[in-house]
């Protein structure tokens, strides 16, 4: 779930204990004005449409920070595909459950929960790393290659910019935000192992009052497939 850069203020060091509830407290205050916000991004959407024309019937999917179901779970789950949400926000969770219920969806911190390697036919992370610092990205997109069979997809999101623990406020919530490059980006993913096979930047301006125009960055990866038996 997006939290994108707005009004970038200076700001104390935030430790990793306080980030997790910061994280929380703010999606949990946005509730579902989160999803009426972005429900209009066709980018999102043909993104969406890429995975799902690459997905065996009845694929195994992770979506990484899931928020309220909508669109990215309801979306594969209603084409029959078997969909993990994972979200640190109760509230989003809470409602996620409400309006998917094709799919499941647990309550925690994507970075303690237990991703056994190949497990997963394709994995969904959509603007649910902006609020990790750079090194816990790389990290993370790491475990989630792991994670995903070989041959499987992977869609990443992000707001391209060169920000590094920046304050700002998010749809009136307070947020802190790091972020990479598009070019950066490209290069988190090719050295967790990932090809890029096709990106859409975009402009995109949330349906909110305090929201601003924000660039987004979509990257479709897959997984190298395992080598044929005596290559």
């Amino acid at each position: 779930m997006p939290a994108a850069p707005a009004r970038p203020t200076e700001g104390n060091v935030v430790t990793d204990e306080q980030q997790r509830p910061q994280a929380a407290a703010t999606f949990d205050a946005l509730g579902a004005d989160y999803e009426k916000a972005f429900a209009g991004s066709k980018t999102h959407r043909r993104s969406l449409e890429w995975l799902l024309g690459r997905l065996a019937p009845g694929s195994r999917v992770l979506d990484v920070g899931s928020g309220t179901g909508r669109p990215t779970a309801e979306f594969l789950a209603g084409a029959g595909h078997d969909v993990l949400g994972v979200d640190v926000s109760p509230v989003m969770v809470e409602l996620a459950r409400r309006q998917v219920p094709a799919a499941a969806f647990q309550c925690a911190d994507i970075r303690e929960v237990r991703l056994p390697d190949a497990s997963f036919d394709a994995v969904c992370v959509y603007f649910s790393l902006l609020q990790l610092d750079r090194r816990e990205q790389t990290d993370l997109v790491r475990r989630l290659v792991r994670a995903l069979k070989p041959g499987g997809h992977l869609v990443l999101a992000t707001v391209p910019l060169d920000v590094e623990g920046v304050d700002a406020t998010f749809m009136g919530q307070p947020v802190r935000v790091t972020s990479f490059t598009a070019q950066a980006l490209t290069a988190v993913a090719e050295e967790a192992g990932l090809e890029v096979l096709a990106q859409e930047a975009s402009m995109f301006t949330p349906a909110h009052p305090e929201a601003r125009p924000e660039p987004h960055l979509f990257l479709h990866c897959r997984r190298a497939p395992a080598p044929a038996p005596g290559a």
